[in-house]
């Protein structure tokens, strides 16, 4: 029987559970547990998969073709649980579960009520994992501060799990805030105490509480707030603010969490510790031989959550090159306006992400072109790659309106255009080309070179892709067509000859990196960066 971690947060949002959440992650997984972790995000959308960067963040996909929270990002990055649409539970899922049932007649006319049928349809997404994925530890993070009242039926939904299962099956770790008052010189645990407060009134009585800090928590503060807040003092946990997120599991570890962890769980492991981590992850992030300047040109840069996996996977690219990434953000409208040698001074690689929408799409395509003719090795994704195939067909072919049909509907040259089985589709939700699909990789190419293999597997999330009609035209100016879906001869990774390095591919790479395993494609991009 799977054993359960239930996170919450309170006092403010943006605490980093979901890092807490990882990291614990990653810890058990160092102990020998296999663990999955799961998020549950209280707003009514069914996915994210519709909502605004500004307003979420960047959306996360699964192999499975789900659109996720960000946090299971972070939940890959850490360890190596493997997840699905199942991970993932919101609101909206939920109740547009509940209600579908009841336009079929399951609750025989029954009266449909908060408790018990959605809270009973939350516990059965959160043991469906647990049962299908067949693990010792299930993390499940809930999203939102406690207090709020769309989260009030996840929190109802945990404390009956907490119940039903009894002593030892189930914990439940608050993250809270401990502000340091620079006026007064004091770390106050008022805010901490309110917060436990109001979830024990919810009747959960936190575990563990994992104090969020700038300054390090002084034993008689440990005292005080394991007094006021009905726990042990060794069950205060010092959660300091750490240079690098990679570091949070070394710092949970020095405060022996991973430990109290299974004490309370009741599992007996051996201890291990994190040594290999610390010494490829941590030691190259604070310590590295190489030093190297990424332009990343986007319309979302304002949100550092927009492109969080991009900005990710670039510092592991980083680490696997033992070099630090100075990343630098370019808004591509900003870019329309300016002059791009201005832009660039002093940078090293240039990269453009994934996005949707016309704005900002010239500012790309001219970086674009200025990586292409002064040979700065380039890395485009999704939209990226889409934009260097519009630019290559305008500046390289001579195709002057040469657009994606995104844009211009009536553009004379469209060598970007919708997925066939895209015309039909009439709703927004769930229906892009999502999850993993097969590429096949030609040799004697940087995508080969990078791979090592001619045949992988990767993330999308897109409706437009290239037009097979412009391929010979393309193809006979220098553009190299290094990865095809064999499945339906969909063109996925684009490059052009003779370039430093210029890569384009139409999947997401940025969803399979991790710190102590950079992807192939960034970590090359960054190991040809450092060569300019």
């Amino acid at each position: 029987m799977s054993k359960y971690i239930f996170v919450t947060g309170g006092v403010v949002s943006s605490l980093g559970k979901g890092i807490a959440s990882a990291s614990i992650g990653k810890l058990l997984e160092t102990r020998g547990l296999k663990v999955t972790s799961l998020k549950c995000d209280p707003y009514l959308n069914v996915d994210p998969g519709t909502m605004n960067p500004y307003q979420h963040g960047e959306v996360y996909v699964t192999d499975d073709g789900a659109e996720t929270d960000l946090d299971l990002g972070h939940y890959e990055r850490f360890t190596n649980a493997h997840f699905t649409k199942d991970n993932n539970i919101t609101a909206g899922k939920i109740y547009y579960s509940v209600i579908t049932k009841e336009r079929r007649g399951d609750y025989l006319g029954k009266t449909v009520q908060i408790i018990p049928h959605i809270t009973d349809e939350i516990k059965g997404c959160i043991k469906k994992v647990a049962r299908e994925q067949d693990v010792d530890v299930v993390i499940v993070e809930i999203g939102g501060t406690v207090g709020d009242i769309e989260s009030l039926p996840f929190l109802e939904a945990i404390r009956q799990l907490r119940w039903e299962m009894g002593e030892h099956y189930a914990i439940n770790i608050h993250v809270t805030l401990l502000p340091y008052i620079k006026s007064c010189g004091e770390q106050k645990t008022k805010p901490t105490q309110h917060s436990v407060g109001t979830l024990r009134e919810i009747g959960i009585q936190p575990d563990i509480l994992l104090c969020r800090t700038e300054k390090p928590i002084l034993q008689e503060q440990r005292e005080k707030i394991a007094l006021f807040c009905n726990v042990d003092v060794e069950s205060v946990i010092e959660a300091a603010d750490a240079k690098s997120i990679y570091e949070v599991p070394s710092n949970l570890k020095k405060e022996h969490l991973d430990t109290l962890i299974l004490k309370k769980l009741n599992i007996k492991t051996p201890e291990k510790d994190l040594k290999a981590w610390e010494d490829f992850v941590v030691k190259r992030l604070r310590h590295p031989k190489h030093e190297v300047n990424i332009a990343v040109v986007g319309k979302y840069i304002q949100l550092p959550d927009a492109y969080k996996s991009i900005y990710e996977a670039l510092i592991h690219g980083g680490i696997a090159n033992d070099a630090k990434v100075n990343i630098i953000k370019i808004d591509s409208e900003n870019l329309e306006k300016g002059k791009a040698d201005k832009a660039f001074k002093g940078i090293q690689g240039l990269l453009v992400p994934g996005g949707f929408g016309s704005r900002g799409i010239e500012g790309k395509i001219k970086a674009i072109k200025y990586a292409r003719e002064k040979n700065v090795p380039f890395f485009g994704i999704c939209l990226g790659m889409q934009l260097a195939t519009v630019e290559f067909a305008r500046h390289v072919c001579g195709m002057k309106t040469a657009n994606s049909t995104e844009f211009d509907k009536n553009t004379k040259d469209p060598v970007i255009s919708l997925l066939a089985e895209q015309h039909q589709v009439t709703t927004m939700g769930a229906t892009m080309r999502l999850g993993a699909y097969p590429c096949h990789l030609e040799k004697d190419t940087f995508s080969f070179a990078a791979y090592k293999k001619e045949d992988i597997s990767e993330r999308h999330r897109h409706r437009f892709e290239f037009n097979n009609d412009y391929r010979d035209v393309l193809t006979s100016k220098g553009l190299l067509i290094s990865g095809v879906n064999p499945q339906r001869d969909l063109v996925e990774v684009i490059e052009v000859k003779g370039h430093r390095w210029f890569v384009g591919c139409q999947f997401h790479p940025e969803f399979q990196s991790k710190p102590d395993k950079a992807h192939p494609l960034f970590r090359d991009f960054i190991a040809a960066a450092l060569k300019t």
